[in-house]
């Protein structure tokens, strides 16, 4: 571990530079390669107009964003059980997007796998992190609020015994942390529709989760969130606008999983819901448009997600994601707030 413990505040910093500089100058490297086996995004065919020229612009960037963090961590952190499964989840949940982006490279659409699929992955995903959570490293089935309130779901726990332990299964919290995991998930993939949108607001949201962290006595995941954002970070140099790679479901679906699985392990699945707002937004803004138009057959907005909407109102791509990271930062800021309410 090249982090020295008496300077931990110096050691989550060099993870955040360490994780930019990997994956921004290898990125170069991927983008090439991509192009060289003509890997490219499959733009879809109902969105706006201007997004079709990004049609073949190379995709799975967040395998290079995963390749910065786990160098990073496996140089500047140790492994211990919470890290382990925070880095297990993500990188379960990026192989689901990495699938599903071959699917679609591979079938020429928009949508790779279906939403079953995926849906079924996230299943297994959060309910293997939760019990694994619960069981092994023995995170509490609560979930705090700012001002001191706590409540219990572990009210409904079957436990068994295997081989001489016990084995719990707490059922309104397995329930919690998959809707938080694969909320966020699908909210980070939805967001992932501008250039430098998804990547930006995703550094804001985890170089917080890396102070939360490193107030919760969690160096080693403080290290983790950290390099997730400075990678971000890497990335971004050459996903800002106009794009010359994407991250794919391989980099939002891992990205949004492992915010969640930060929020469960440091006990802040509450604020982090304030935290990651502007993702919330963003998928609530679809739920929205769907429910409106079967209910009525009438659009609630120009068009879903919402910064979409924006867009049609005639803001320029980059002012709409300058904006949308000015929203993040602040949802960020106000959650890491509230984290100091909590009881």
């Amino acid at each position: 571990m090249f982090g020295n413990p008496s300077y931990p505040t110096y050691q989550v910093f060099l993870s955040a530079g360490f994780a930019a500089l990997i994956a921004g100058f290898l990125m170069p490297l991927f983008i090439k390669l991509m192009r060289h086996e003509q890997i490219g995004q499959q733009i879809r065919a109902d969105g706006p107009e201007r997004h079709l020229i990004k049609q073949g612009t190379p995709t799975m960037g967040g395998v290079v964003i995963l390749l910065g963090v786990m160098v990073t961590v496996v140089l500047m952190a140790s492994w211990t059980p919470d890290l382990t499964l925070a880095v297990v989840a993500t990188l379960a949940t990026a192989s689901l997007g990495l699938l599903d982006d071959i699917e679609s490279v591979a079938h020429g659409r928009s949508l790779g796998l279906t939403p079953s699929q995926k849906m079924a992955g996230l299943i297994v995903i959060s309910v293997s992190f939760c019990l694994a959570a619960v069981n092994w490293i023995g995170i509490p089935p609560t979930i705090s609020f700012p001002g001191g309130l706590t409540m219990n779901l572990g009210v409904l726990t079957t436990t068994l015994t295997i081989g001489s332990k016990p084995f719990a299964i707490p059922w309104l919290y397995v329930i919690f942390v998959f809707l938080l995991m694969a909320g966020f998930s699908n909210a980070v993939n939805l967001t992932d529709g501008l250039d430098g949108l998804a990547g930006g607001c995703s550094m804001v949201v985890m170089l917080i989760m890396a102070m939360v962290a490193f107030r919760y006595n969690e160096l080693n995941l403080a290290v983790f969130s950290a390099a997730m954002g400075g990678a971000c970070i890497g990335f971004l140099w050459h996903n800002c606008y106009p794009a010359s790679i994407f991250m794919g479901d391989t980099g939002s679906l891992a990205l949004g999983a492992a915010f969640a699985a930060l929020a469960v392990l440091t006990k802040t699945e509450v604020v982090s819901l304030v935290m990651g707002g502007l993702f919330i937004i963003e998928a609530m803004s679809v739920i929205i448009q769907v429910a409106s138009f079967k209910l009525t057959h009438k659009r609630v907005f120009l068009m879903a997600p919402i910064h979409h909407h924006f867009e049609k109102l005639g803001w320029s791509e980059t002012k709409v994601v300058i904006r949308f990271w000015i929203v993040s930062g602040a949802f960020a800021a106000l959650g890491f707030a509230m984290y100091f309410q909590l009881g």
